[in-house]
């Protein structure tokens, strides 16, 4: 028999393990605080792709020179760019196994993201609730905060989205 698998991974048979994507509902409870990491440096490419993928190429985000005039004297990083990039970095632990997205409120950016700026994110989870309308689902609201290398807050919001209530029959259903 094999020992027990780490914390965040299941076992798969002998001498093989399968890591978790998500914590399941029980284990997301109101007041729990994650600290997301690794944390991501923001890079020219990200923000070039975000801004064309948007059609969002004001020249605060795309033009150099222009930039280099403006209060900020460099690229703005799109503020498109920088939710999603915070938003992907809480996946792989508060909702990795979601299966919708109900809203995303309140979303504030607090102070400027450049190119090279360093994010981190931190989220706290506000309420849980069995849905009444989806069953075998839970409703999670959280709000994830971000903050640069120099610890300035740059952005929150707050999240609402679905989750299956037995995490290791959608694990074991879809292979995670």
């Amino acid at each position: 028999m094999s020992p027990e698998p780490p914390h965040g991974y299941r076992q798969m048979g002998q001498d093989r393990i399968r890591e978790n994507v998500g914590l399941s509902y029980p284990e997301l409870s109101p007041g729990l605080i994650i600290e997301h990491r690794p944390g991501r440096t923001v890079t020219e490419l990200d923000n070039l792709l975000g801004a064309a993928l948007s059609g969002n190429v004001a020249p605060i985000h795309t033009d150099a020179h222009y930039s280099s005039q403006t209060q900020w004297g460099r690229i703005l990083v799109c503020s498109g760019v920088t939710l999603n990039l915070v938003a992907g970095m809480t996946v792989r632990s508060i909702s990795g196994l979601t299966t919708a997205n109900l809203a995303v409120d309140r979303v504030r950016f607090t102070a400027p993201v450049h190119i090279g700026d360093t994010l981190y994110a931190e989220t706290k989870i506000l309420t849980r609730r069995i849905s009444e309308s989806r069953p075998g689902t839970g409703i999670i609201t959280c709000h994830t905060t971000a903050h640069n290398q120099g610890d300035t807050t740059v952005l929150d919001f707050t999240r609402t989205f679905l989750l299956p209530l037995d995490a290791d029959t959608t694990r074991d259903a879809t292979r995670y």
